[in-house]
């Protein structure tokens, strides 16, 4: 096979183009439109571009986190605005660091957010003869050279960001010589770290990702792909260019950390003479503040055990955030948001916040939960009822029924003995609503031996149920639920993982956990509750959003995770 017989036949092969094009493209952009758009859009009306094809290439090392989302969301938003389409391939060079587990998580991810890709699933190592055949051209052309320094000369001689680079005593041997060696990489003749396939480029380059970059290491590893058919593995910044090239991408979008590794990433492109040749644009990643996207760091928060899981509804990461309860439309909303820019900044963590409300207002069924019980005895409720109201105030979701007897549960944050300015619940002598039922007047507190409260007994107002008092105004409205006929539950109270808005300012971010980011209180629930499905999400009033969590929650031993309480500090702008 040719090295080009892959691409040649490609029915979208952009022609190259320098940078200068997009830096006017910005400049002359047009309203509405971020620079990534502009630049397509150009494209589009200037016939560079017949059908834009993007990527989403995940490293399948670990699980996809919010900063993925956005990715996510600009490749495949992409795609989908401009009728092209987006591959999800799998950027699979590190066998050693590579699990299926991540690899099927990254697919059940990006189809739970919302995306479909075109065709199957890619891998890079689906490429790797065609990336193998690339490298030997390079050798052949004098682009390329076997290196024997060990890796500590290669760092050493690598020079800095104020020196220059040395040139490797390996880098002038023949063509027949680099031949002979790179068959013997890829033939597990060579120990790892005992050679690397380099590029020849300009060792006193001041970008020191052009100063003879390593394009191939040895390593003896079984491949989850590929089995134990390789000895050595291509880097990234040499798979990736050449993988857009084979899908013939138009329009590689990466964060700006890769701005610098551009040049090589024409270089090679230009090298190896592709048919198609895909452009390289950078746009700032997602920061977030009370929020980390290390992986090593999120890695340390799993094994330390500081969390439970990847998928603790705390962590940033997709699995997290859908058993915290967030929705995969309010995910996508921020990322809208936050937009795309060639600045890096920090985006207050109230914005999603704000977005995964905004989702939930209209697709979050009601219903009443107490978190903290104190028993109410209903004096002369003359009779159990079920009350039946809408699921919803606002959409048609079906009814529920929420049965009324003598004994309830009220939280007991709502009633005071005595009362601060401004109190509008229960209290001595005091009226208010119970959602939904009568207004109850207290007309006594019970208290065990220590002065703690434990009981109120009051009595219904019979002329109540559904229409105001006549003669007063009743201020307070308070939920409830039936001792006798609510169901025992767990909930789960979430909060922010870290107390510090930039956690990983400092190497010791574990100093900067919030003790009371969980805390599990034993609630009593509406019998309609517990008939939740896993991560059915309700609003329970007065007390925040939930969702029945999408493990360990059944009817027999209900289980709901607070998704967000129902504060809202965030001021979107206009």
């Amino acid at each position: 096979m040719k090295p080009n017989d892959v691409v040649a036949s490609l029915p979208n092969n952009p022609t190259p183009s320098n940078h200068a094009s997009v830096d006017a493209a910005q400049q002359e952009q047009q309203p509405g439109l971020d620079f990534v758009r502009q630049v397509i859009t150009d494209d589009l009306s200037s016939g560079r571009t017949q059908t834009v094809v993007t990527r989403f290439p995940p490293e399948p090392n670990g699980y996809l986190h919010i900063g993925h989302v956005k990715a996510i969301c600009l490749n495949f938003g992409i795609a989908q605005e401009f009728d092209g389409y987006c591959n999800l391939r799998f950027d699979d060079t590190n066998p050693d660091a590579e699990e299926q587990e991540y690899v099927d998580g990254i697919a059940n991810d990006v189809k739970w957010l919302g995306f479909e890709w075109k065709d199957e699933p890619r891998y890079a190592s689906g490429y790797f003869d065609q990336l193998y055949a690339w490298a030997v051209q390079l050798i052949e052309q004098g682009d390329a050279y076997v290196d024997l320094q060990s890796p500590e000369e290669i760092k050493l001689n690598r020079g800095s960001f104020v020196e220059p680079g040395k040139n490797s005593p390996y880098r002038d041997a023949t063509v027949a010589e680099n031949l002979e060696r790179f068959e013997k990489m890829r033939n597990g003749e060579t120990k790892e770290g005992e050679a690397v396939l380099r590029a020849k480029i300009d060792m006193t380059s001041p970008n020191v990702h052009m100063r003879d970059p390593i394009l191939y290491r040895v390593l003896h590893s079984e491949h989850h792909q590929t089995g134990d058919k390789w000895k050595m593995y291509p880097m990234y910044d040499y798979a990736h260019p050449l993988s857009d090239a084979i899908e013939g991408i138009t329009h590689s979008l990466c964060t700006l950390e890769f701005q610098d590794h551009r040049p090589f990433y024409d270089w090679v492109i230009e090298k190896v003479h592709s048919a198609a040749v895909p452009r390289q644009y950078e746009s700032s990643r997602l920061n977030i503040d009370y929020t980390i996207t290390s992986k090593r760091k999120l890695r340390k928060l799993v094994e330390g055990g500081y969390v439970n899981g990847w998928d603790d509804p705390r962590m940033p990461t997709v699995v997290g955030m859908r058993r915290r309860g967030f929705t995969p439309e309010g995910l996508r909303d921020f990322c809208k948001r936050v937009g795309v820019t060639k600045t890096d900044g920090i985006v207050d963590v109230a914005m999603l916040e704000f977005c995964i409300r905004q989702s939930l207002e209209n697709a979050a069924g009601r219903g009443m939960a107490v978190l903290n019980p104190l028993k109410v005895t209903l004096t002369n409720l003359p009779e159990a009822l079920d009350l039946v109201h809408a699921r919803h105030p606002n959409v048609d979701m079906g009814e529920r029924v929420i049965p009324l007897t003598s004994e309830i549960y009220i939280d007991r944050k709502d009633f005071e003995e005595i009362p601060p300015k401004g109190f509008k619940r229960l209290v001595p002598e005091g009226e208010v609503r119970l959602r939904h039922a009568y207004v109850i007047k207290c007309d006594e507190v019970v208290k065990d031996e220590n002065g703690e409260v434990v009981e109120l007994k009051c009595s219904i107002d019979p002329e109540t149920l559904g229409k105001n008092p006549e003669g007063r105004k009743v201020k307070g409205v308070i939920h409830w639920v039936s001792a006798s006929k609510g169901v025992p539950a767990e909930v789960r109270i979430y909060d922010r993982l870290f107390t510090e808005s930039a956690p990983d300012a400092t190497d010791d971010f574990l100093a900067n956990l919030n003790p009371e980011s969980l805390q599990v209180v034993q609630a009593v629930i509406e019998p309609a509750l517990a008939q939740a499905e896993p991560e059915q999400r309700f609003q329970f009033e007065r007390e925040g959003y939930f969702v029945a969590d999408r493990y360990d929650h059944t009817a027999e031993k209900p289980v709901f995770n607070r998704i967000l309480d129902l504060k809202d500090s965030f001021k979107p702008g206009k």
